[in-house]
């Protein structure tokens, strides 16, 4: 009788272990996936005139989609951007369609989305956000951009469109000239997170972190 009864409780907690449901996104993420994957597109178009080199706005909303909106919610507003793009949406700062991954910059979108889905899961480990601390992880974010950005962007230039490349101006060209404008919106967005992520967190219905003192 007592293995019988072990049995059948062995088969009753297989079946409610099966009987679980897959965390699924609701209608509210996606209308904010949706909202965030606009920003991003705008983002692309909207240049910020600062002298040398202006710069736009995409690494923002990018960084502030996994910031606020987690990882995984953030790095699906980065996907659906992309995909939107490659089917040959005129998403992208230079237009759309499936050859834009032959462009040599299409290695930062690739960064956007891991970047994005790293500093989310950051984030979303951490009970209490202080500014520095989130500053910091975007700063690790911008590695993670610009390290796949130029790593793509030396391979196609040198191995598949035949337009070679030294590591010197990549460096020159694809870093420091355009990085500074990033570093300020690494600043910017860890100071809105701060203010705005308890926002966020109260319209999801979860447990808002705390602020910084």
């Amino acid at each position: 009788m007592a293995e019988q009864k072990i049995y059948e409780q062995g088969i009753r907690a297989g079946h409610e272990r099966k009987a679980v449901p897959r965390q699924r996104i609701s209608t509210q993420d996606m209308v904010l996936c949706g909202v965030f994957t606009t920003l991003i597109t705008a983002g692309a178009f909207i240049k910020v005139p600062v002298p040398v080199l202006p710069f736009t706005l995409q690494f923002l909303f990018t960084m502030l989609a996994g910031l606020l909106l987690g990882g995984r919610k953030g790095a699906l507003s980065v996907f659906v951007y992309i995909l939107l793009g490659l089917v040959g949406l005129p998403v992208f700062a230079e237009g759309g369609g499936f050859w834009y991954i032959l462009k040599p910059s299409f290695g930062y979108l690739i960064g956007f989305l891991l970047a994005t889905y790293v500093t989310g899961r950051m984030v979303e480990r951490r009970k209490k956000l202080l500014t520095g601390w989130v500053i910091a992880v975007n700063f690790l974010g911008l590695f993670i951009v610009y390290a796949t950005g130029m790593i793509y962007y030396y391979v196609i230039c040198n191995y598949v469109i035949d337009t070679p490349i030294a590591l010197g101006p990549l460096f020159l060209y694809c870093f420091v000239m355009v990085v500074p404008g990033d570093i300020f919106l690494c600043f910017l967005a860890a100071i809105l997170t701060v203010r705005v992520r308890p926002i966020f967190q109260k319209m999801l219905g979860q447990r808002s972190f705390g602020m910084e003192d």
